[in-house]
């Protein structure tokens, strides 16, 4: 770099920094796009999660889940389905990799619906939960807030017989029916008649709107700092230059400077 000339140089430094600008641009609008996708979703829990409930059948009249629907609650009518009853791993909570329970609700319309009951400890031995509770018999009212069908894990894990690893509901379909409803399932709110025991509720989604504005913030000071560094380098270089070129504008600087050493040297005494 330094056998550039200066012009070259510095042109060279000033590419780096726009090419670094322009990386922490792209950096910063992406965590502004992802703000704006977690304060969308905070807007739909607030106007969905507390919303009166509605009936299964009218919130999925067109056969299909609605995005904008997501959180809202919804009455169902049916009966569980305990014997095709799974559990979903790996789900953090109560410090611990717990297991939610999806409990088939064969509704009085026909169709499947997976409930997610809530979540139960995993068992002191082994690789599956600790004891279930068992879900009403007979007919039962649910309500429950719907919620998408989760992506297959990317990692490509599997789950035990009796276990899924993520709530993919056309994965849960092939063990629980061909009439499993696969465009959307529900968290349980309640039941009536509501079981002597039952798993442990669900917590409600988190107000929190994540680090994504400060992160983009920090991408634009990431960008003026590289700008202020190149100005800096720049600066260094032409003070230095100047330097070098004022100590060869004085061709007797050095011999003054060597006859300074000298005259040191004789006043400290004779040289050994």
């Amino acid at each position: 770099m330094q056998s550039l000339p200066t012009a070259g140089r510095w042109s060279v430094y000033i590419a780096l920094a726009v090419l670094f600008a322009v990386a922490c641009a792209f950096l910063a609008h992406w965590q502004f796009e992802r703000n704006e996708e977690r304060a969308a979703q905070l807007a739909l829990v607030e106007t969905n999660y507390d919303a009166e409930p509605i009936a299964w059948e009218q919130a999925l009249a067109q056969g299909r889940f609605d995005p904008a629907q997501e959180w809202l609650p919804v009455v169902m009518t049916g009966r569980y389905l305990e014997a095709d009853q799974l559990v979903v791993r790996n789900r953090p909570h109560g410090g611990t990799s717990a297991f939610e329970v999806l409990t088939p609700l064969l509704t009085d319309e026909g169709g499947i619906v997976i409930v997610d009951r809530g979540w139960v400890r995993p068992a002191d031995e082994g690789t599956g939960p600790a004891a279930i509770p068992a879900p009403p018999s007979g007919e039962v009212t649910v309500v429950a807030r719907l919620r998408p069908s989760e992506p297959l894990p990317t990692s490509g894990r599997s789950a035990p017989e009796g276990q899924v690893p993520t709530i993919h509901l056309p994965v849960v379909a092939t063990q629980t029916g061909d009439e499993t409803i696969t465009s959307a399932y529900g968290i349980l709110v309640s039941e009536d008649p509501a079981p002597a025991d039952a798993p442990q509720p669900l917590e409600a989604p988190t107000a929190d709107p994540g680090p994504h504005l400060s992160y983009a913030i920090q991408w634009i000071l990431f960008a003026v700092m590289g700008f202020i560094f190149i100005f800096y380098v720049i600066r260094t270089e032409t003070r230095h230059r100047h330097e070098d070129d004022e100590d060869t504008s004085a061709p007797g600087r050095r011999d003054r400077d060597a006859d300074d050493e000298d005259a040191i040297l004789d006043a400290a005494g004779p040289r050994r």
